[in-house]
């Protein structure tokens, strides 16, 4: 079984037993796919008891917990950890069975091909990104509301992909013949988000790499977060938040 939700941001309640009650019938060789902004691995500069406490309840968990970033992660310390070859592609492995799949990597599930490519551009960056150092102007942004975040402390530079990791998703795309069955991401291609937002957030060059993707892939599904909402597009694109959906749940376009 394979289940896929939306942005956990280091709240993992929906995953308890009481929520999640068929995880009794789960190994791990059952699979929770969340769709960016895990946020299990945040802390400034290392593994925090909180943060220790929830990746040690997952890892203990029935099934096995996948992830692709979103961009509200701490990505200095999500790439130190170690990479290992993992179903046909690359991820990062933070527990035993918690493990990031990296950008632009193709893992083979049950016989199913998932293209899984994270990364998104932060919303809530409107009023600037401030250094660790200006402790007196971000008390006065802190007191005026405003919407900011802190360089290397609640936001980096790796939110959005490297060339070499699009160019990483375009190679392995290109050895499948842009044939996959799903596809992961946190945010989605520009024409997706243009109807879901109505213009609101603007295309940027990751929006513009998943669009080409889409117009030259083949695929059945590809499930988003980043946007907190549910909503299903059409018959391939779907929007996942706190919704917990098989993957292959039926679409009410089909």
């Amino acid at each position: 079984m394979i289940y896929i939700t939306g942005d956990t941001h280091s709240d993992f309640s929906r995953l308890t037993e009481e929520k999640f009650p068929i995880q009794t019938e789960m190994t791990k060789e059952d699979y929770v796919i969340i769709c960016g902004d895990f946020g299990g691995v945040w802390n400034y500069i290392t593994e925090s008891m909180y943060e220790k406490y929830w990746l040690d309840w997952l890892n203990s968990r029935n099934f096995t917990t996948l992830f692709v970033d979103g961009n509200h992660e701490n990505f200095e310390r999500l790439y130190n950890y170690p990479v290992e070859e993992w179903h046909g592609g690359k991820v990062h492995k933070i527990r035993d069975s918690v493990f990031h799949l990296m950008r632009g990597e193709i893992f083979d599930i049950y016989n199913k091909k998932i293209f899984a490519f994270g990364g998104a551009r932060s919303h809530d960056i409107q009023d600037g990104i401030l250094n660790l150092d200006e402790e007196e102007k971000i008390y006065e942004y802190r007191k005026r509301g405003a919407y900011f975040r802190i360089k290397d402390f609640s936001w980096w530079n790796l939110e959005m992909p490297t060339e070499e990791e699009m160019k990483n998703g375009i190679r392995n795309l290109e050895k499948v013949d842009y044939k996959v069955d799903y596809i992961i991401s946190h945010c989605c291609p520009t024409s997706v988000q243009a109807i879901l937002s109505g213009g609101t957030f603007k295309k940027d060059e990751l929006t513009d790499y998943l669009q080409e993707i889409s117009e030259k892939c083949e695929f059945k599904k590809w499930y988003f977060g980043h946007y907190h909402d549910y909503r299903q597009i059409n018959s391939q694109f779907v929007l996942l938040y706190e919704d917990i959906v098989p993957l292959e749940f039926e679409s009410i376009w089909e």
